[in-house]
This record gives structure tokens, sequence and C-alpha cells, in this order.
């Protein structure tokens, strides 16, 4: 589901479409991507279930879920995971993710195959949601409708 974004009586159109996929928790106060031209803002994905509530216990567990919200928000933008060209990874406990990295490679190939795009790695006190482990954050370049 997708609405119009930009300046009000804009008389060339919106300047960008605000994206938010049913098959996501419904936003509050934002939208799950922007699509600005060619290019796709994904909103942090947390594992939030469709329901609202966080998914899995472990970082892995959570990265997986919100590996899936991310794509799932990408497609529904008009992209796909080879689009991706900035990601950027919020967790609560480096340290857990470092531990993790074999079962985390897994998960990514999984998602995203072995394209592996600008990314950061952010160690944060708390997200949004206090169960939440991990957030991630991305850019897409697309081309086409």
């Amino acid at each position: 589901m997708s609405d119009p974004g930009g300046p009000v009586g804009d008389p060339d159109g919106p300047v960008s479409e605000l994206i938010n996929s049913p098959d996501l928790a419904a936003p509050v106060g934002f939208s799950h991507a922007v699509r600005a031209g060619d290019t796709v803002y994904l909103a942090g994905q947390t594992a939030q279930a469709p329901d609202g509530s966080i998914v899995g216990t472990t970082i892995v567990e959570q990265f997986d879920v919100a590996a899936g919200n991310l794509v799932t928000a990408l497609r529904a933008a008009g992209g796909a995971p080879e689009h991706l060209v900035s990601l950027q990874v919020f967790v609560t406990a480096v340290g857990e993710y470092k531990e993790s990295l074999m079962a985390l490679g897994s998960v990514w190939r999984r998602h995203f195959g072995r394209r592996y795009p600008a990314m950061g790695l952010f160690g944060v006190t708390e997200l949004f949601d206090p169960a939440a482990k991990v957030e991630l954050m991305g850019v897409a370049v697309i081309s086409g409708p």
C-alpha cells in the first residue's frame, strides 16, 4: 500500500511515495519505505511480527526476522535484495553479535545472497521496543516503475 508524499499542491506531483506493506506490522508515525525516484529509503525494521510482538530472543533469531521484514518492505517498494546499496545494523549487544557471526552469515545469505552493500554496525543501549535486540535500516537503488 502506498501513499503520495511530497509538498502539498506541488504542480509536478509528489517528490516521493510512502510505502507500507500490509504484510508488516502497521507503522505508527513512520513509513516502512519511501521511494524518491530510483532510491528507496527503508525504515528501521526489527523482529516485529505482523501483530507487533517481537519474535526471537537471540540476535540471530531476531536478525532473521528483521532481515525478512526489510526485504518485505523493499519488495513492496518495487525492489529486491540485490538493489540494496547501504545497510545500518543497530544492536543492543555487540558482543553477542560478534559471537554469532557464523550463524548471522548463514541468515544473511538466505535473505540477501552473497552480495554485501556498504554496512555499518552500531551498538546502542536500547531500541524503541525493549524486547528488540537488532534493527536494520537500508537504502536501495532501483530503476523502473
